[in-house]
């Protein structure tokens, strides 16, 4: 875990997810980054490449939550219900690229940003999108509009190359078709809902217990959550 790294409070969580609630999964990545890493200004966030913010992401998951996440889907080909699992510890230990730019035959980029992802994903045409995104990385001053499918392709396989933890894979098997997959995993849309179920049932917590004590939210949640269960236990008897 990085050194600067912040352990959120329950307080903490609440306020999270009261002014994150309503925004674009982006943008509540960011918000979860400033929570964790308050030292560090939101706009340099808002510049670290994509794997830089994704591996953060994971550092909070870890430390906050549990280190393996686990989530539903369904088979594209029969649309049966399966399980999966990730261990994002391992996840961070195969992170071994530290590159900030590549350079190709198109020219020099430096690797996308949470800043560049935003600006393109409103685009409804994935190559427009890819295109708005590698134009924003361009270093070099030249400029061009025939981009090529070949040019597109090998930029996205050396910037994922270069951040191997800026688009995170997974892939899947469905035991009753046999097909195989692979589908992204949003990280920070995972964390949100872990931080949504966390301060849903710290309200819910805090309800009960004031009901029954008169104790007001900062009492609540100021025990450790040890005792806090102790006396919801009480309570619920």
């Amino acid at each position: 875990m990085h050194d600067d790294m912040h352990v959120l409070s329950n307080e903490e969580y609440l306020n999270l997810w009261e002014h994150g609630s309503r925004l674009h999964p982006l943008d509540q990545g960011l918000l979860v980054l400033r929570a964790a890493f308050p030292e560090i200004p939101y706009e340099a966030l808002a510049d670290w490449p994509l794997g830089r913010c994704n591996s953060a992401l994971a550092e909070v998951q870890c430390a906050c939550f549990a280190r393996s996440i686990e989530g539903q889907t369904s088979c594209p080909e029969c649309e049966e219900e399966l399980e999966f699992q990730l261990d994002l510890q391992k996840l961070l230990a195969n992170e071994t690229s530290s590159a900030s730019s590549v350079v190709v035959g198109a020219g020099s980029f430096r690797l996308p940003t949470a800043r560049d992802l935003a600006r393109a994903i409103t685009e409804s045409d994935p190559r427009v999108a890819a295109i708005q995104i590698i134009e924003s990385c361009r270093l070099d001053a030249s400029e061009r509009s025939d981009w090529r499918d070949e040019d597109l392709e090998e930029i996205g396989e050396q910037m994922s190359a270069a951040d191997p933890l800026g688009e995170i894979r997974l892939t899947l098997h469905c035991a009753k078709c046999e097909h195989r997959w692979q589908a992204n995993l949003d990280i920070a849309a995972f964390i949100w809902t872990e931080i949504e179920a966390r301060s849903k049932r710290l309200l819910e917590e805090v309800h009960t217990l004031a009901s029954a004590y008169g104790w007001t939210e900062a009492e609540t949640l100021s025990l450790s959550n040890a005792r806090r269960a102790a006396y919801l236990e009480l309570v619920r008897v």
